[in-house]
């Protein structure tokens, strides 16, 4: 059977993929890594379970739920046949299945180390053994506003993952960053990113501990002016947003120099921004809303209350 054949059925569904993919094979070579068609966000009817991902020379399908067999299938037929001649390598992550296993139809895994988040100079090292690979694509208003902030200053990343805010930061300018995170792992990642792009790693520290028990530890490096705040919505024995993010949010006051700010993030469908706002309210009044940071183009919502939030707070 034929492409063509394969998806003339389904070409009314089919069709903003389909031009998500030409509009890829328009771009040039070496382009950043972005996100190239966001179902999740509802907008396309019949394909709310897939996003696409161009890291190149990896395309990325994610696969969220089950989806039906014949629109899948044309799915992986149109990736076949508008794949870039530059991307060497076509991957699929089943989330909808146990362990959310990558499935290679082009290249394998073996080839991982070299595939890199790409954001103009800087690169980020991508891990396919983990469920989330490493460089959240969203996160790119928060980045664009820390390059603003980060010459000569000092910054707390909590929840640093791979610490790519950190890299961010060291790249534009900041004297000095903590990173912490209770994954060791996923600073050991951050400590290569930081090699990856050449950095003085003098100036970039890594604590791989617990933020909820260690506050005395972090209240003698402040005060901070920049704190990252973005933790996870849900990690079952870590981190809860409903009862944990206020724990957080009453201590920044504290650890924030008197002109310093705090990018504020949360990535939850189901909380609002005015849950975010309600928080720093009641645990941190001597916190105000500075500005709400828009969301990312690429990342397209029917309710814009279910995007990521990035809230900007600085003291009264």
């Amino acid at each position: 059977m034929t492409h063509k054949a394969m998806i003339e059925p389904q070409s009314n569904t089919l069709k903003p993929f389909q031009d998500a993919l030409q509009a890829l094979l328009d771009k040039q070579q070496g382009s950043d890594s972005q996100r190239i068609f966001h179902g999740r966000g509802q907008c396309f009817e019949g394909l709310e379970w897939c996003v696409l991902d161009a890291f190149e020379p990896l395309l990325l399908l994610t696969v969220f739920n089950e989806p039906p067999d014949a629109l899948y299938q044309s799915i992986l037929a149109l990736l076949e046949e508008y794949l870039p001649s530059h991307f060497s390598h076509l991957a699929i992550q089943r989330r909808d299945q146990k362990d959310a296993p990558y499935i290679w139809l082009k290249g394998c895994a073996d080839d991982a180390p070299q595939i890199v988040a790409k954001r103009g100079l800087l690169r980020f090292l991508l891990d396919f053994k983990q469920q989330n690979c490493g460089f959240f694509l969203d996160m790119e208003p928060g980045r664009q506003w820390l390059e603003q902030y980060s010459q000569g200053a000092s910054v707390l990343n909590l929840f640093a993952y791979t610490c790519a805010f950190s890299v961010v930061a060291i790249e534009s300018g900041a004297t000095s960053v903590v990173n912490i995170d209770l994954s060791r792992r996923s600073l050991t990642t951050g400590r290569e990113n930081h090699r990856l792009n050449h950095h003085d790693t003098s100036k970039v520290q890594f604590w791989g501990v617990d933020i909820l028990k260690s506050w005395g530890k972090i209240k003698r490096g402040a005060p901070y002016d920049v704190i990252i705040l973005d933790p996870p919505s849900f990690q079952r024995g870590s981190f809860v947003a409903t009862k944990d993010y206020q724990k957080v949010v009453r201590r920044l006051p504290d650890l924030l120099s008197p002109k310093g700010q705090i990018l504020a993030c949360l990535n939850a469908p189901e909380f609002d921004s005015q849950f975010l706002k309600g928080v720093f309210d009641e645990f941190a009044p001597a916190l105000r809303l500075e500005q709400s940071l828009e969301p990312s183009e690429d990342f397209p919502d029917i309710n814009p209350e279910q995007q990521l939030k990035l809230q900007v707070y600085t003291l009264r």
